[in-house]
């Protein structure tokens, strides 16, 4: 199958409620194009070079996600045009991100990322650390950055009620956090969490951003 019909396959599947990020990562400009004409205008990547180098040869149009782990020193190097960093999991992150983006005089989206697998090796807050640290810092007091949700990813496992749970586990901090510490907020509204193998358990358990690479580029060469 091409590019083409695996977007309009997910385009027709999603529900309307969620985003599909076209993870771009290690996939090639021509790919990504592909992908483009075929009306998806959301991709994800991961390394801040790969991602400046794709921007300058793509339309202006596109709206960036990063998906990986942010070191701070390159967040300079994205803040001018990235659109939603998922994956804040310090608050050192957050402080840097607040910055650059001033220098830049925007504000960027941003998701605090959640380890919720059984892998140690992902990044991400643990679930009652996260809530400690809202409760430390004064996050509003950031003019530059939007906090719009939460970020996580599942143990890679054939164990499917592994995974179901710990999307459960996420979609139910999400709603404990949402009433806790952004209540009547209108930005906190974002859940991204499920890949190519587990975004249908993810969007039956509340994901609201699906990042799916293979399933529309195929496997990485």
């Amino acid at each position: 199958m091409t590019i083409a019909s695996q977007i309009e396959f997910l385009k027709n599947k999603l529900p309307g409620r969620v985003k599909l990020i076209a993870v771009s990562k290690f996939h090639s400009a021509e790919a990504i194009s592909e992908a483009y004409q075929a009306g998806q205008r959301i991709f994800g990547e991961s390394r801040a070079q790969e991602l400046i180098l794709k921007r300058k040869q793509l339309p202006a149009d596109i709206e960036w996600h990063f998906i990986g782990p942010l070191q701070s020193n390159k967040v300079k190097d994205i803040a001018p045009f990235i659109h939603t960093i998922h994956s804040v999991d310090s608050l050192k992150l957050l402080e840097e991100i607040n910055k650059q983006a001033a220098k830049n005089n925007r504000i960027i989206r941003v998701l605090l990322e959640i380890h919720i697998a059984s892998e140690e090796s992902k990044h991400g807050f643990r679930p009652d650390d996260v809530k400690t640290f809202l409760k430390e810092n004064d996050t509003a007091s950031y003019n530059h950055i939007r906090i719009c949700g939460l970020m996580g990813m599942a143990t890679f496992t054939d164990d499917r009620e592994q995974v179901k749970k710990e999307f459960r586990n996420l979609s139910e901090l999400f709603k404990e956090l949402e009433l806790s510490f952004f209540a009547g907020s209108e930005y906190f509204a974002e859940l991204s969490m499920g890949m190519t193998d587990d975004y249908e358990l993810a969007i039956a358990e509340g994901s609201t951003m699906v990042r799916i690479g293979s399933l529309i580029f195929g496997s990485r060469s």
